[in-house]
């Protein structure tokens, strides 16, 4: 949250906007306590997951809270094309957000609509929420806000890559996020973004948005598949989740284990 007299700054906006490598995980737990773990870690961004992640309002402002102590910059993929929903997450206080399943300049626009205030855009003006600092920096919060959110939406589906050329074109928006297990299960190779079809049209988008003046990002498994994309030209790759990272950690542990003391 704002301190009193602190104006709202996104320190990701520009970075992002020239291109930059940042680092990034998921926050898919809804948990303070991971959320400050990876925070202390020194991640760039964290994205907290209210698609997918089992956490409401509530949750998201106790994991701002929990990193708020920490030079990160917390992002929220929203659970849908919702100016409701959108206007809730940005009231909580975050500096960017992401919003999936958008196929088309005109969804696109939606979505960004939905976090600009008038006249840019539709947002609902209040400066009581947390992200005006409970009203006491009303203008410190509203009048920076259009400029410094990172705006993304992902690109999940045939026919959001039949239309990339006119989505990165949309006003307002920062950057196309690439969700490959979405877009492989709708070109019919469920869970398989590896098949050939699914990578030419991922180099497909990847070509249109490092053309543009709009950022690229994604998911990988790992560093390493995170560095070969860094090296392609993507400028924030989301290389962990605090749920499956520590599921894999467990796993490799329990497995160990067994295979040194089977018969305990």
């Amino acid at each position: 949250m704002l301190r009193r007299g602190e104006v709202f700054r996104n320190r990701a906006k520009r970075l992002l906007a020239e291109k930059k490598k940042l680092s990034a995980a998921w926050l898919q737990a809804a948990s303070p306590i991971t959320a400050e773990i990876m925070a202390k870690a020194g991640f760039d961004i964290l994205m907290v997951d209210m698609e997918h992640g089992p956490g409401g309002i509530m949750d998201l402002i106790g994991q701002l809270q929990a990193v708020s102590h920490y030079d990160v910059v917390p992002f929220v993929r929203a659970p849908w094309n919702d100016f409701v929903t959108i206007k809730r997450i940005l009231d909580a206080g975050v500096s960017g957000i992401l919003v999936p399943y958008v196929n088309s300049a005109e969804e696109a626009a939606r979505a960004v609509s939905a976090c600009k205030y008038p006249l840019e855009g539709i947002r609902g003006i209040a400066p009581s929420p947390r992200a005006g600092g409970y009203g006491m920096n009303q203008r410190d919060y509203l009048d920076y806000a259009n400029e410094e959110l990172d705006v993304l939406v992902a690109v999940e589906t045939k026919t959001a890559v039949d239309h990339i050329e006119e989505i990165v074109k949309t006003n307002g928006l920062d950057g196309i996020f690439i969700g490959p297990m979405d877009l492989a299960t709708s070109f019919g190779h469920f869970c398989n973004p590896k098949d050939e079809e699914v990578q030419e049209a991922i180099r497909k988008v990847e070509a249109v948005v490092l053309g543009s003046d709009k950022f690229l990002a994604t998911v990988a498994g790992s560093f390493e598949e995170a560095k070969k994309l860094y090296e392609k030209g993507y400028s924030m790759v989301i290389m962990m989740s605090d749920t499956t990272t520590l599921g894999k950690v467990a796993l490799d542990q329990v497995e160990q284990f067994k295979e040194m003391y089977p018969q305990r």
